[in-house]
């Protein structure tokens, strides 16, 4: 089974939390935001959802490599 690339998906995790966030401000209900409150959470989301991510593709390879073991060829 080959490891899932921990860097890559950190990467798109951050992508997607832009994205999550960047949609927030669409939103119709939202009222209007200074520059900074709106770059704060846009990091914010950025970093909570890499990291997310990260931990997920980094114990998806500990559980493959422990548990299930490397597969003969």
């Amino acid at each position: 089974m080959k490891p899932w690339n921990t860097a890559r998906s950190v990467a798109c995790g951050a992508a997607i939390g832009l994205v999550a966030a960047a949609s927030k401000f669409f939103a119709p209900w939202s009222g209007s935001h200074s520059l900074a409150a709106m770059a704060r959470e846009l990091v914010g989301a950025a970093l909570a959802f890499a990291l997310l991510c990260g931990i997920a593709a980094a114990l998806r390879n500990f559980i493959a490599r422990r548990l299930i073991g490397p597969q003969p060829r």
